[in-house]
């Protein structure tokens, strides 16, 4: 915005804002820390708020600052960013109370996480018997393949096939436990992260708790 169209629109809000408010004072302090007095809206501090006082001293009203259109987007962008960080903060106090309802206390938290982990290892423990099994049977396959060693191309086409699938299988399955171990890890990394959360939580209630029943019973 150029410097006359900010003159000019200071100044028309300073005819509509006199007009508005012909009894009053207004009071700033500018740019440079000093407090200016006027019976009328103050140009030289449209950039920064306004106090207009009753005769008695008291606060009428308190005047926004003039915003540049640069002005405007930043301050509305900040008003955005704020108003996301309370909507964030809201919902980290909605989810922590959902959290302590479903644990109200350590040993159930403590008894979910043992059940979690131990649905992993009976999956890992399948998986860890299929292994087994595959390893026996290539064991029964190298030895049909013996029979071909000395002339590979007449290996039949079926024990070549049964050999590449067993190797394919066995490999899927340490892939799956591999997984395994490491949604433990995730497992165990959402337990402590919750278990950090809940614990101020049931340190609050155990003192609630303690409290309440420290008071004497009324006659």
């Amino acid at each position: 915005m150029g410097a006359w169209k900010q003159a000019a629109l200071a100044a028309g809000l300073v005819a509509v804002l006199g007009a508005a408010h012909a009894q009053g004072i207004y009071t700033c302090i500018d740019a440079k820390g000093k407090r200016i007095t006027s019976d009328r809206y103050i140009a030289d501090c449209s950039d920064r708020e306004q106090k207009l006082l009753n005769n008695s001293g008291t606060v009428r009203q308190v005047v926004p600052p003039t915003w540049t259109n640069e002005e405007r987007e930043a301050r509305e962008a900040q008003e955005r960013k704020k108003a996301d960080e309370l909507q964030r903060q809201a919902e980290e106090k909605r989810v922590l109370r959902a959290l302590a309802l479903r644990y109200p206390n350590r040993g159930i938290h403590d008894g979910e996480r043992a059940k979690a982990l131990r649905s992993i290892d009976e999956a890992t423990q399948v998986a860890e018997q299929r292994v087994t099994t595959l390893q026996k049977e290539r064991t029964q396959l190298l030895q049909e393949k013996e029979f071909y060693n000395k002339n590979p191309s007449k290996m039949p086409g079926l024990l070549r096939r049964q050999l590449e699938e067993n190797d394919s299988q066995t490999a899927s399955q340490r892939r799956f436990i591999a997984g395994q171990d490491e949604e433990k890890a995730r497992v165990n990394a959402r337990f402590d992260d919750e278990l950090a959360k809940l614990k101020p939580v049931w340190a609050a209630q155990a003192g609630v708790a303690a409290a309440a029943s420290s008071t004497p019973a009324k006659p």
